[in-house]
């Protein structure tokens, strides 16, 4: 006899602000969290920012009879600060680092340490085949003078890539995750015009949190005001994705957030407002995800769009980036230069002192390593952005391939639909 098939799956995500030693209150904090994910009894919980591995063994034990299954993912200086708690079994997971992420010399920043990322687990949901992704991007200081909008834009398209080519054959997707965008930026429009995700927010029937659906608010004890401007009440930053298939259609019940404080305690969780989605999952037969063919042809044509904005970004800054690698090739050999001039003057008559000639080899051998380490910088910086553009090119040129195709043979839909992949067939109940 067939397993019966769960009607609901609860998914949560929070981040964390578990930066030891900078954020306020970790370890009471970390106690809160257990606390509300060992009560509510969510599927799954997506968590961003667990910087300390420390704090991951620390919710892993108390978590170990609500939720048994986990999985921390390690990469870059500091982590990835990604996990993922679950009821259900993990069966595989994977762990894909961004390729642009910050700059080291950024310190005030911080965000290059941390090895940014998208960590993908397979969970056998009684049966049911469910990728789930939990992802971080970088951040953004400054709605106006955003310098680190290409960075993102990149992890955006590195997203949708990783997503697009490891969901084949899933039965159901989520994705969860800061990814500190607006919800009509460009980074987050390109993700799912490519990839078929559906807000939760938009798709929920109810909804009860935060106006605006809001994830960073102006009433969060820890929130830095200045990180709002120029938005007074919130920003919604942080965000739960969908994606059914042929067999299995998800569809939002309800969405929630914290708002802030909690009661009976003094703090709220974090700095951002966590989520909670209820998604509904039914059975179904056929590909009832198939787009009209008008509506197929709508979405091409706005991914379409999206790709040739994202080149137009990528290539201002990649202009940008070769004058300051030039700019750092001429440190580095300024550098060259200089530090001959103590070599030379140590076979001269004397006219200053040894510890003189050791501080001017100092200065030299400072530049020299300080050009090379910029140059060696921004020509990765540029190879990324060219790859970048590459991809986004070929991606335009198969849309527009597939699009024509479309109009000559006057087809309903086309199977090259992103949110439409090849799936392998179940047994049906009886």
């Amino acid at each position: 006899m067939p397993t019966a098939r769960p009607d609901t799956l609860r998914v949560f995500s929070l981040n964390c602000w578990g930066i030891r030693f900078f954020s306020q209150l970790c370890t009471q904090r970390y106690e809160m969290i257990g606390e509300l994910l060992g009560r509510e009894q969510h599927d799954i919980a997506l968590l961003q920012e667990v910087w300390s591995e420390r704090d991951f063994l620390f919710l892993k034990r108390k978590l170990s009879s609500s939720h048994p299954y986990t999985h921390y993912f390690k990469s870059g200086v500091i982590g990835s600060g990604l996990a993922v708690f679950s009821k259900h079994r993990i069966q595989d997971a994977l762990l894909y680092q961004y390729s642009l992420n910050g700059y080291p010399y950024m310190l005030h920043h911080g965000d290059w340490f941390g090895g940014k990322a998208v960590g993908l687990v397979i969970v056998d949901i009684f049966g049911l085949k469910a990728h789930v992704y939990v992802t971080h991007l970088h951040a953004e200081y400054s709605r106006a003078q955003d310098e680190y909008l290409t960075h993102r834009i990149v992890q955006s398209w590195e997203l949708l890539q990783f997503v697009r080519h490891t969901s084949c054959g899933a039965d159901l997707v989520v994705l969860g995750g800061d990814l500190n965008m607006h919800p009509q930026d460009l980074g987050n429009r390109l993700l799912r015009s490519h990839t078929g995700l559906r807000d939760c927010y938009t798709e929920t029937d109810t909804f009860d949190g935060c106006e605006d659906g809001h994830t960073l608010i102006a009433d969060n004890h820890f929130t830095k005001k200045q990180d709002l401007v120029p938005f007074e009440k919130g920003i919604r930053i942080d965000y739960i994705l969908m994606k059914g298939s042929q067999r299995v259609s998800m569809k939002c019940e309800s969405l929630s957030t914290t708002k802030g404080p909690v009661a009976d305690k003094p703090f709220p969780y974090s700095d951002h407002e966590s989520l909670t989605a209820e998604l509904a999952l039914s059975r179904q037969h056929g590909s009832s995800d198939a787009l009209a063919a008008s509506e197929q042809m709508d979405v091409v044509a706005e991914a379409r769009a999206v790709v040739k904005e994202g080149l137009c970004q990528t290539e201002a800054l990649r202009d940008k980036t070769e004058a300051l690698r030039d700019k750092a090739m001429r440190l580095m050999f300024g550098g060259l230069l200089l530090l001959l001039l103590p070599l030379a003057m140590a076979f001269l008559p004397c006219f200053c002192s040894f510890s003189t000639l050791g501080l001017l080899g100092a200065v030299c051998m400072s530049l020299l390593l300080s050009g090379a380490l910029l140059y060696l910088l921004f020509t990765t910086h540029i190879k990324v952005l060219k790859e970048t553009e590459d991809q986004m090119m070929l991606t335009s040129n198969d849309l527009q391939t597939k699009l024509a195709g479309c109009r000559l043979s006057g087809c309903p839909s086309s199977d090259g639909s992103p949110d439409l992949q090849p799936l392998s067939p179940f047994k049906r109940e009886e």
